[in-house]
């Protein structure tokens, strides 16, 4: 009877973590996202303007829907060049609206073009910065800048755009960028009319719709800003619930903005600097982050002039680290969502990345990662495999004392402490490893699905990607011949060989005393087998190569220790 109540209680796990498992993947644990092209050649949604909310930054956009081509092709652009950006100012607006990154593709195949970020309004996939004044005479959406001929903006050569209304008053707005993704922009005001003039100075960076990314509990996308020195997410949701449907916050400096899984729009003022800053929903899908200072009062023939930056590209970690440290942004860093394991994921990245660096091959660099903490916790293993093989020789009189006092289990529990001191045994002593890998395992796991250094790194053989699932797997296979092949079946080449090597790793290990234990012990390698098997490839690469050292490890370990291969044997 017990036999089969085990077999059930044993099937009924295993049901749980096969039909169970894929829900809670989805929720906490998305795959890596197929990055599409941002914006297309589509016709896009219809859009609208809003009226000035909390902050009195406008909404704008333009004013039908269009391709990709045709707005980029209409009205006056000043071309963007730098190392790592191409694109264009337009001059209707002084908008940066048209930003490709260079560095990175949009796809894995070759030939495919690089990930387009910023697109002209109007379009399917809109997505615009730009910074203005509010106030009598101040320039809009409409107004069309000037810039001196042939100008470019590149790290050598800043672009100063300017316009002069009816009533004398000169606005103008320089334009400078890094050889990376970071845009400074510098406003000026003259007032050249009779009488003074209320002016207060605004940023903002518009998207059409969500981020093509999914957000989940482990990689935060959408809204994002830092204030008054705290970081905070916000869903679409929660923007259109909000009264107005406008969410407001006062700040001192900070910045806020808009984060994908790889890529990040922000929109930074000085950092010494109150402001008031807005996440709001305009009609047509459109949704702004913004941020306004102080107004002022500038008097005639007096100027005023406002500084602010716009970091416009990838999450790149050494790069966030850099402007957040170096250029004085506060908490830049945390666009990429590290969550409580910033303390371990950080390191492991910059060690994963310094590795890549050497070997030039990540997948090279996570075997060799893990090499380096199984030889860190080779001291501890060595404790937990003494403290296994003490507590297999003294069995016999654990076993005894079971049965002496079977009806008394407090009476039991002294004398089981009372045998561990007696023999010098830390029944804990085995799960300090595992314990240990809980945070490295979850840490890594971070880094392979966070950092955009891991976005299409191949390893060899048919691994293209090391942040995607393994692609030799039964869905591809029942893709190419038409067949539709459940979730929880999506096992491949890695999930089979991390089932392989865990089998093998566990035949090594005592077998366990309980009964239920050594049949959940028996199917535990092949259920992980399809758990893992979602996951991203490096992450299973890690984990096959700690099952490897693992299993050399242990062969050593009975050699040092023979009398655990005995009782091994008698088991």
């Amino acid at each position: 009877m017990d036999d089969k109540r085990n077999i059930i209680l044993a099937t009924l796990i295993a049901a749980l973590i096969l039909f169970g498992w894929p829900m809670v993947m989805g929720k906490f644990f998305p795959e890596s996202v197929k990055n599409t092209p941002t914006a297309t050649a589509a016709n896009g949604a219809t859009t609208a303007a809003s009226t000035p909310g909390a902050a009195a930054t406008p909404v704008t956009t333009a004013p039908r829907a269009q391709n990709l081509a045709t707005a980029l092709a209409s009205g006056g652009r000043i071309p963007i060049e730098t190392p790592t950006l191409r694109g264009s100012i337009n001059l209707t607006g002084a908008r940066i609206d048209d930003l490709v990154l260079l560095d990175y593709s949009q796809t894995i195949a070759r030939g495919s073009p690089p990930v387009r970020l910023f697109a002209p309004g109007g379009t399917a996939h809109a997505y615009f910065a730009g910074a203005g004044w509010t106030g009598a005479g101040a320039p809009n959406a409409t107004t069309v800048w000037s810039a001196p001929a042939g100008a470019r903006l590149t790290p050598a050569t800043p672009v100063t755009l300017t316009t002069t209304n009816a009533a004398g008053q000169s606005f103008a707005i320089t334009l400078s960028v890094d050889a990376q993704y970071m845009f400074t922009v510098r406003q000026s005001v003259t007032n050249g009319a009779a009488a003074p003039v209320a002016l207060r100075p605004y940023n903002y960076l518009t998207r059409m719709g969500t981020s093509p990314d999914p957000d989940s509990y482990t990689i935060n996308t959408g809204a994002m800003g830092v204030f008054d020195g705290t970081a905070a997410w916000f869903n679409n949701a929660e923007i259109d619930d909000a009264p107005g449907a406008t969410l407001t916050h006062q700040s001192r400096g900070g910045w806020l903005g808009f984060t994908d899984h790889f890529w990040l729009g922000a929109i930074i003022p000085a950092q010494n600097q109150p402001v008031e800053t807005s996440f709001r929903r305009a009609a047509g899908g459109l949704y702004q982050a913004d941020f306004a200072g102080t107004e002022r009062i500038v008097a005639p023939g007096q100027s005023l002039v406002q500084t602010s930056r716009i970091f416009a590209g990838a999450k790149e970690t050494r790069l966030l680290d850099h402007y957040t440290d170096e250029g004085g942004v506060t908490l830049l860093d945390r666009a990429t969502d590290w969550g409580w394991f910033a303390l371990i994921a950080k390191p492991i990245f910059y060690l994963l990345d310094w590795l890549f660096r050497m070997i030039g091959n990540f997948g090279l660099a996570i075997m060799s990662l893990t090499l380096i903490i199984r030889g860190l916790m080779f001291p501890i293993a060595q404790k937990q495999f003494a403290s296994m093989a003490a507590m297999r020789i003294v069995q016999p009189k654990m076993k005894a004392l079971q049965e002496k006092y079977a009806d008394d289990k407090p009476r039991l529990q002294q004398e089981m402490m009372a045998l561990y001191k007696q023999e010098k045994i830390n029944p804990l002593a085995g799960c300090l490893p595992i314990l240990i890998q809980i945070p490295i395992f979850y840490a890594l796991y971070k880094c392979l699905m966070l950092t955009v250094e891991m976005r299409h790194q191949p390893f060899f053989g048919w691994i293209h990607d090391l942040s995607a699932p393994d692609p030799a797997s039964l869905i591809t296979l029942g893709q190419h011949f038409g067949i539709t092949v459940p979730a929880f079946l999506g096992i491949g080449v890695l999930a089979v060989l991390l089932g392989i090597s865990m089998w093998a790793q566990f035949k090594l290990n005592p077998p366990a005393p309980d009964p239920v234990q050594q049949q959940v012990f028996a199917i535990m390698p092949w259920m992980l087998m399809f758990v893992m098997a979602p996951f991203a490839s490096g992450l299973l690469l890690y984990w096959i190569t700690n099952n490897v050292l693992t299993i050399a490890q242990q062969r050593l370990l009975y050699s040092r220790y023979p009398e655990m291969k005995q009782a091994m044997a008698k088991s």
